[in-house]
């Protein structure tokens, strides 16, 4: 019994290690205490039954253990030059991050899910939910926000990937909050990588340190992810600035109360330029202009129109944004804009996935401790609790697989996305076009995988964490519907999980040669195996899931050459694929990181199996077994469909769509 419990149960944190030396302590502590405050008055004046706050507790142990026992991310560090990032900064840096998450942002979440975003016509402006600017306060003043910005521009230098540590926490705390600062991510990298150098000393440094925050504005209402039909206009002036006019709509974080100025990156075509993609350009376009002195321009540049009343994620202001005129600076050379966003976008696309890992983590933490206390009939194996009128449901066997589901799309999501990560601090490193290609091969790869299929099954863990909970999970109050509001729109938004398995099969495996990226990164899973399977042939236990995984990822090579050579024949069949051929994908790349994990989970229960991370070690094994056995095996209904002819779907006329009995 003990046992069993032990696969499941949180493992609490180490102690609070001494802060980062950048991370300012004393203004920290000043601004948790305060925004602690903040957030406790937030749920006193809402009503009791609509402001349950979720469980929350920051998987510190778990981040450590992806990142330095199985990344290996000191020896990553030291290649790239920052031998100052070592095991203790990364554990300081997890811990920090939890402190304020826990204790500030995670008791927003549901008060400012019941509060959610007020828009104010009269001065079209937006204030965010109680609590919230208080908090905001707080991670700004810790210094979280110029993380991995370099030093020369007001921030940390410290690599990307360890301001993941960050965005995953705060995102599993409260998603809504995390949109803010996170959009602003994804405005600096662009600014690093593209802008002019008097462009990032005009704003980087205020973007850094939390001053001000950024966003990026793509979507208009007749067009999504078809960027080519832009139309918002960009005409230049004497001065080299340009006048943008133009309506953006679903503008994440595109007005609020927590900054005194929003830097926009924005999308727009300029007179003459080509049709379709080739013809847009980037723009800087601040909410308030700079003034030569530092202050800002009283005249507002931007306006927003209105905020949308969305299903979830309320907390987070969607935006829709009036450019009339507004000025704005142009990044990079005119018609290259699609290019120089793209940054903007996979950083984006990324933060995305992060919600995956999420909402999958949210859902296992608020689920299980229902588990353990619901007591409903016997076990089908016989009495568990005797002193009880009924058992636990936890004993019951669809009870475990629905909870352990969501526990091994979060921890095998999360050593995905770390993966990614390291990747990505190449990516700032980069010194020559050959650097960047190769960064943007590897990570172009990943990013849609991890955003559609990391989305796609955190919706899957969120809707499993109600049914845990019963007719009480669909019931305002007790948190978990709320996880599931929250997670939906991650499989639309930065792209739908068709546009991402578009992405990933068509521009990027067929179209753009992603197939030679794809083979490199099979060998590598598949020399992995291989030493599993011959070098620890005796020692290992895993045997059987080593050769699961040598199975898919050959049939993942042979698919992809199938659907390749049927392709040039069968235009249809990319895109019924698609999005198969993505699930595909994630179980299989989630399947190298599992059988990864449970090697180093097993050798360190070799070496001391009585140890204080002994129950922690045998849940990342048994949990990694369980994922062999009840989830990668979906592959097998994936590569028939996937292989399907479309002739027939597609034959079907549009008539005989709607075609019903009167």
């Amino acid at each position: 019994s003990e046992s069993a419990l032990s696969l499941f149960s949180f493992t609490s944190p180490p102690p609070l290690a001494a802060m980062y030396a950048s991370v300012r302590p004393g203004a920290l502590s000043r601004a948790v205490a305060s925004a602690t405050a903040a957030a406790a008055a937030s749920r006193r004046q809402l009503h009791v039954g609509v402001a349950a706050a979720q469980i929350f507790k920051a998987p510190s142990r778990d981040i450590q253990f992806v990142l330095n026992d199985v990344l290996h991310a000191e020896r990553h560090y030291k290649r790239l030059g920052k031998e100052e990032v070592n095991k203790e900064l990364i554990a300081n840096i997890t811990e920090e991050c939890a402190k304020l998450s826990e204790e500030v942002l995670a008791p927003l979440n549901a008060s400012g899910d019941a509060e959610g975003c007020k828009y104010d016509p009269k001065t079209a402006t937006v204030t965010t939910p109680k609590g919230f600017k208080e908090a905001y306060r707080a991670y700004a003043e810790g210094g979280w926000q110029g993380l991995s910005v370099p030093p020369e521009y007001g921030g940390q230098g410290l690599p990307l990937s360890l301001g993941l540590i960050k965005s995953e926490i705060v995102a599993t705390a409260n998603w809504s909050f995390g949109m803010y600062p996170g959009l602003s991510v994804g405005c600096m990298n662009t600014l690093t990588l593209h802008a002019s150098e008097q462009q990032k000393k005009d704003y980087l440094p205020k973007l850094a340190t939390g001053e001000w925050l950024g966003t990026m504005c793509l979507t208009e209402p007749q067009c999504g992810s078809d960027l080519g039909q832009v139309e918002t206009k960009a005409i230049k002036q004497p001065d080299g600035s340009y006048k943008i006019t133009g309506q953006k709509i679903f503008i994440s974080a595109g007005e609020h109360d927590l900054t005194n100025n929003i830097v926009h990156i924005v999308l727009a075509r300029a007179p003459g330029a080509p049709k379709g993609t080739r013809g847009i350009s980037l723009f800087i376009v601040p909410k308030f202009l700079p003034q030569a002195d530092g202050s800002l321009d009283k005249k507002q540049n931007v306006r927003c129109g209105n905020i949308e009343h969305k299903m979830g994620i309320k907390a987070s202001a969607t935006s829709v944004m009036l450019f009339d005129e507004s000025t704005g600076f142009l990044i990079g050379e005119e018609n290259n804009g699609l290019r120089y966003m793209f940054t903007f976008m996979n950083t984006a696309r990324i933060g995305t996935a992060i919600q995956g890992v999420a909402t999958s983590e949210l859902a296992y933490q608020n689920s299980m401790p229902h588990a353990l206390e619901r007591r409903s009939m016997r076990s089908p194996s016989g009495v568990k609790d005797k002193d009880a009128v009924a058992d636990r449901i936890f004993w019951h066997p669809d009870v475990r697989r629905m909870i352990l589901t969501a526990k091994a799309f979060a921890e095998g999501g999360r050593c995905m996305l770390y993966n990614a990560s390291l990747i990505s601090d190449y990516m700032l490193a980069a010194k020559t076009p050959a650097d960047v290609a190769k960064v943007d091969n590897d990570l172009g790869l990943q990013t849609p995988i991890l955003k559609g299929f990391l989305t796609e099954t955190s919706l899957e863990a969120a809707s499993l964490a109600m049914q845990v909970w019963g007719g009480h999970g669909y019931i305002v109050g007790n948190g978990v519907e709320q996880i599931y509001r929250d997670a939906r729109i991650g499989t639309m938004y930065e792209g739908t999980t068709g546009i991402q398995g578009m992405d990933l099969l068509g521009r990027k495996i067929i179209l753009g040669g992603g197939w030679k990226t794809l083979g490199k990164f099979c060998f590598e899973i598949l020399g992995f195996c291989k030493d599993r399977l011959v070098t620890d042939f005796k020692k290992n236990p895993h045997k059987s899931e080593a050769l699961q995984q040598t199975a898919v990822t050959l049939q993942w090579l042979y698919l992809t050459a199938s659907i390749m050579a049927r392709a040039g024949f069968n235009k249809d069949l990319v895109g019924s694929a698609a999005v198969d051929y993505l699930n595909f994908s994630g179980y299989v790349t989630m399947g190298y990181w599992w059988l990864r994990m449970m090697h180093v989970a097993q050798k360190k229960l070799d070496a001391d199996p009585t140890g204080p991370d002994a129950d922690y070690l045998r849940s990342k094994v048994a949990t990694g077994q369980f994922y062999f056995t009840y989830l990668q095996p979906r592959t097998k209904s994936l590569a028939k469909t996937m292989m399907a002819n479309p002739a027939k779907m597609m034959k079907i006329r549009e008539k005989e769509f709607t075609a019903y009995p009167q």
